[in-house]
C-alpha cells in the first residue's frame, strides 16, 4: 500500500509540473497582452472625464456590450460636454437622464467598426478604391413603431417599400478637413448649418473632437465637447416646425400604410403588442414617382451610399406656399380636382437627391433636374438631418413645368388633350426655361371639333373625319402629334411676339405656319381656305401662347395636286411649269404624284413663271418656238423630253423646304444628278420677305414673295421670275 501511494504521490506531481508548464506556455501564446488597451468601457473609466457618459452607458444597458467584444467607433461626450448638456436642457444631472434618452445618446454615439480619423473620410464601396467622399457613418440608434393616427406604425427604409432585415439606421454627420477639400467646400459649408461652433478641423454634427483616436481593445474612442443626441431625419424635423404645415398636408397625400406581418410578430416579441404594425410609406418609385421617401434614412442604393450623400427637402413656409399653390391652381382650385401629376411636381420641384451644400446651391439641380430659382437669401431655417439636409425658404421653387409653355396646357382642364400630347412627345424639350418658344394652344374644344379624342378604355388616340368612320391606334396618334409640332415654334428672337403683320414661320418638326393680321394658317387651312383666330395670349419665362379658335391642319394634297389647283387659280404663274410636267414620264395622272418625290418628305419647287419660261424657250433652254417664245408641253424629240425632265427636277430641291425668313442660306441639293450620278446644287440666298437664287452659271432667280409660300404636305412651293440654267456643268 505505501508503495502504491508513493507511485501515485509522484504520478500526481508529475503531472502538477507538467501542467504548470502547459500552462505557462498557454498563457504566453494565447494569452492577453499586458500592453494591450482595455474594453472601451474601461478606457473612459480610467480617463475619468466621462463619468456622465458612463452613467449613460449603464442606464442603456450597452455596459457589457462595451467592455467586451465589437469593434466600434464612439463619439464620447466628455463631463464638460455633459454640464453644458444639463445646463441647455434643464436635466439636474445624471439621475435627470432616464433610460430611453440614455440609449439615444449612447447608440447614437457608437458607429459600427473602428475607424482612425484619417479613414473616416473614405467611402468604402464594394469592389472600388476608397475615396475621400465620406462625411457619415451609420449608428447604433434606430427608431422603432410609434403611434400615428390611430396605428402602429414603423418608417419605410426604402423609396415606396421596405426590407424587413434593415432597420433603418440613423447616420451620424462628421467633416474633415480631407473631405471638404476632396469636395470642394469650405469652411464655409459647415459654418453654414453650426454658426455657434467652431471648425476644428474635425468636427462630428456640432460638436468638436478633443482627442481623437483613443485606442481601446473593441475600437477606438473621440472625445468629443458636445453630447449629441439623435439628429431628427427630414419628416421628423419637418413635423416638428407648424411654419411647414401646409407643404406637410400636402405630403401626406401621397403617404400610404402598408401592414406587415413579420414586423407585427416581431413588435410583439419585442413590446407584447398584439397590435398590427404598418409600414409608412411615401409614393416614391411608384405609380405616381416621388423622388424619395422623407423617412428613409438610407440613401439611393441603400448600401454605403449613403456615407458620401443625402436626400434634400426645400420647404416652403406657409405664407409662401399657400399663394403658390392658388396661382397654380387656378384653373382646377384644389389639387384633389386636379392630374395627381401636379402634385407630384410640386413636390419633386422641392426635392433634391443630393446634398445642397450651400456654397454650391446655385449648380445643385433638384430631382426634375432643375437650377434652384431662389437662393440663401431666401431660406430662413437650415438643418443637417440623419438623412438629408433641410431648407426652409420664404419663396417657392418654381418648377419648370408650372412656369414654362407646358404649365399653360398642364393646369388648365380645357387643354388635357394637349398635355396628354405634350407628354408623349416634345414636354421636355418645351420645360427648358432657358428658351424662348411660341405656342398655339389646342383645346380639348377644338380637338374634339377636329374630330381627336383620346379613348382610355383603349389607352389609344382616336380620328374620326368627316363623314367618314373613327379609327384607332398609330395613324391617329401620329396626326395628333404632327398637328401638336405644328403648333409649337422655336423663337429666340421673339419672332412671333406680334402677329398684327405678315409672315412666314418655322415650326417645331421643320414645317412652317403663316400669319397676317392675327390669323394663322398651315398647309392643311390653306388648303381648305381655313384660317385660326387668335383669341387672347399669354406670356410664361420661356415663351408665348395664343388661344385660338381651330386646329393649324396639315396639307394631304399631293404636290401635283397643288401644282395643278394652282396652274388653274394663278395661271401666269404657274400654268406654264405644270403643263410641262404634267405632260413629262415624271407625271402620274393617276395619283397626281411627281416620279422621284415621296409623299411627306421635304421639298421646295422653285417655279418659274411663264414669261420666264417663255424667255428660256427663246433662250433656247426649254423646247418651242425660240422666236416667239411659245413653249412646246409636247415635245415629240427625245433630247427635248429629257431637257424638261432636267428642268423640273433641277427646281426642285432635296429634302429641305427653303421660304424668305432670312434663316437658311447656302447650297441645296437638287432632284436632279449629273451623268455620273453627281448632285447638282441652287444657291440660296435669304432674306426677310425676299430670297434670290443662283444656279452654277451664276445666274440669279428671284422668289415672287407674294405669290409664293405655299404650304405642301412638307414641301413649299414658290414662284420665281427666271428659269435657272439646268445643265450641268
Amino acid at each position: 500500500m505505501n508503495r502504491l501511494f508513493r507511485i501515485a504521490l509522484w504520478s500526481f506531481m508529475l503531472l502538477f509540473l507538467f501542467s504548470s508548464c502547459r500552462k505557462k506556455e498557454w498563457d504566453k501564446y494565447y494569452g492577453r497582452p499586458s500592453d494591450l488597451a482595455q474594453p472601451i468601457y474601461r478606457v473612459l473609466q480610467a480617463r475619468g472625464n466621462f463619468t456622465h457618459f458612463l452613467a449613460c452607458i449603464d442606464k442603456s444597458g450597452y455596459k457589457s456590450n462595451l467592455s467586451s467584444g465589437g469593434y466600434w467607433t464612439i463619439f464620447a461626450p466628455n463631463d464638460s460636454a455633459f454640464a453644458v448638456f444639463f445646463k441647455e436642457n434643464a436635466i439636474s444631472g445624471d439621475e435627470g437622464i432616464d433610460s430611453a434618452l440614455a440609449q439615444k445618446i449612447v447608440r447614437y454615439a457608437l458607429v459600427y467598426n473602428a475607424y482612425r480619423k484619417a479613414d473616416l473620410s473614405s467611402y468604402q464601396v464594394s469592389g472600388g478604391a476608397d475615396t475621400s467622399a465620406a462625411f457619415k457613418r451609420k449608428t447604433a440608434y434606430y427608431n422603432w413603431v410609434y403611434s400615428e393616427n390611430g396605428k402602429t406604425v414603423l418608417a419605410a427604409n426604402r423609396n415606396g417599400s421596405f426590407d424587413p432585415s434593415d432597420n433603418n439606421n440613423k447616420y451620424i454627420p462628421y467633416f474633415l478637413d480631407k473631405f471638404l477639400s476632396f469636395n470642394g467646400l469650405s469652411v464655409y459649408d459647415y459654418n453654414y448649418f453650426y454658426p455657434q461652433s467652431t471648425y476644428t478641423g474635425f468636427n462630428v454634427a456640432g460638436a468638436s473632437v478633443v482627442n481623437a483616436d483613443i485606442p481601446a481593445e473593441n475600437g477606438l474612442i473621440d472625445e468629443v465637447n458636445r453630447v449629441i443626441t439623435p439628429l431628427p431625419n427630414l419628416e421628423e424635423y419637418l413635423a416638428g416646425n407648424d411654419d411647414y404645415s401646409e407643404f406637410r398636408r400636402l405630403l401626406a397625400k401621397v403617404i400610404s400604410y402598408q401592414s406587415n406581418g413579420d414586423i407585427t410578430l416581431r413588435n410583439q416579441a419585442l413590446t407584447g403588442s398584439a397590435d398590427s404594425v404598418f409600414i409608412k410609406l411615401y409614393d416614391a418609385g411608384g405609380l405616381l414617382g416621388l423622388a424619395f421617401s422623407p423617412n428613409n434614412e438610407n440613401f439611393i442604393l441603400s448600401t454605403t451610399d449613403a456615407q458620401t450623400n443625402g436626400w434634400s427637402l426645400v420647404a416652403p413656409t406657409n405664407e409662401a406656399l399657400i399663394p403658390y399653390e392658388q396661382k397654380i391652381l387656378s384653373h382646377y382650385g384644389t389639387f384633389d380636382a386636379a392630374p395627381p401629376e401636379v402634385l407630384i411636381s410640386l413636390l419633386n420641384s422641392l426635392m433634391w437627391t443630393t446634398s445642397i451644400w450651400p456654397s454650391k446651391l446655385a449648380q445643385t439641380v433638384n430631382s426634375e433636374q432643375e437650377a434652384p430659382t431662389f437662393s440663401l437669401s431666401n431660406v430662413v431655417d437650415k438643418k443637417i438631418c440623419s438623412n438629408g439636409f433641410f431648407y426652409g425658404v420664404n419663396k417657392v421653387q418654381d418648377a419648370n413645368v408650372f412656369r414654362t409653355i407646358y404649365g399653360k396646357a398642364f393646369l388648365d382642364p380645357n387643354y388635357s388633350l394637349m398635355t396628354r400630347a405634350l407628354n408623349a412627345d416634345i414636354k421636355f424639350s418645351i420645360i427648358n426655361p432657358e428658351g424662348h418658344f411660341t405656342m398655339i394652344m389646342m383645346s380639348n374644344k377644338v380637338m374634339n371639333a377636329g374630330g381627336y379624342d383620346f379613348n382610355t378604355n383603349q389607352n389609344s388616340w382616336s380620328y374620326l373625319p368627316a363623314g367618314g368612320t373613327v379609327s384607332y391606334g398609330a395613324n391617329p396618334q401620329s396626326r395628333v402629334f404632327r398637328i401638336l409640332q405644328t403648333s409649337v415654334f422655336v423663337t429666340q428672337n421673339h419672332e412671333l411676339d406680334d402677329l398684327s403683320g405678315e409672315g412666314i414661320v418655322e415650326t417645331w418638326d421643320n414645317e412652317y405656319v403663316r400669319y397676317k393680321n392675327n390669323t394663322l394658317f398651315a398647309g392643311g387651312n390653306m388648303d381648305d381656305g381655313t384660317v385660326v383666330h387668335i383669341d387672347s395670349s399669354s406670356t410664361s419665362v420661356n415663351g408665348k401662347v395664343y388661344y385660338v379658335d381651330g386646329l393649324l391642319t396639315f396639307s394631304e394634297l399631293s404636290l401635283g395636286a397643288h401644282l395643278k389647283n394652282l396652274a388653274a387659280s394663278q395661271p401666269d404663274y404657274y400654268s406654264s411649269f405644270y403643263n410641262y410636267l404634267s405632260n413629262s414620264t415624271l407625271w402620274s395622272a393617276s395619283d397626281l404624284s411627281i416620279l422621284g418625290t415621296t409623299p411627306g418628305n421635304f421639298y421646295t419647287i422653285f417655279v418659274p413663271t411663264n414669261a420666264a419660261i417663255s424667255q428660256a424657250v427663246m433662250d433656247g433652254l426649254l423646247p418651242g418656238n425660240t422666236t416667239t417664245g411659245v413653249p412646246n408641253f409636247k415635245p415629240s424629240n427625245a433630247n427635248d423630253q429629257q431637257e424638261v425632265i432636267q428642268f423640273i427636277t433641277y427646281h426642285i430641291l432635296d429634302k429641305n423646304s427653303v421660304v424668305p425668313d432670312g434663316k437658311k442660306s447656302g447650297a441645296y441639293p437638287t432632284l436632279l444628278k449629273t451623268l455620273n450620278g453627281d448632285l447638282t446644287f441652287i444657291n440660296v440666298t435669304n432674306h426677310v420677305n425676299s430670297m434670290q437664287l443662283k444656279d452654277a452659271y451664276g445666274n440669279v432667280a428671284n422668289v415672287n414673295v407674294p405669290e409664293s409660300n405655299i404650304l405642301c404636305d412638307r414641301a413649299v412651293i414658290h414662284s420665281i421670275d427666271k428659269v435657272l440654267n439646268f445643265n450641268a456643268q
